[in-house]
């Protein structure tokens, strides 16, 4: 899995880059534990069962969560992007293109014409 492993050599990489690996390596394993348990719930014939491992899996969204935050916490770019999309209304990719304060760049179609043309 690649998310156990570095890609390049432990020693010339920062520390901080490293905690930052530590952190998206955690993350993808939280999030792989969500699907896997959902899996349980959904092919589980037992109520008990079914109970024991949704909670289980809310626990690894709680893990995920925690995670991402630390990540935004220590991303700037993480950060911004984050604050952009997350928790709006409306189309996902709607504001993919826009701009830090959320406006949608315009372009002047008259600006790319020669000058003295209609």
């Amino acid at each position: 899995m690649s998310s156990e492993g570095l890609h390049e050599l432990r020693e010339t990489l920062p520390a901080k880059l490293l905690e930052m690996h530590r952190a998206i390596a955690s993350l993808i394993e939280e999030l792989e534990a969500v699907d896997w348990y959902a899996q349980r719930v959904a092919a589980s014939g037992d109520e008990a069962l079914r109970e024991v491992l949704s909670h289980n899996r809310d626990e690894e969204k709680e893990h995920a969560c925690m995670t991402l935050e630390w990540i935004r916490r220590n991303d700037p770019q993480f950060d911004a992007l984050l604050r952009r999309i997350l928790f709006q209304d409306g189309p996902i990719v709607a504001g993919e293109h826009s701009t830090p304060d959320g406006e949608t760049p315009t372009l002047e179609i008259g600006s790319l014409r020669p000058r003295g043309s209609v």
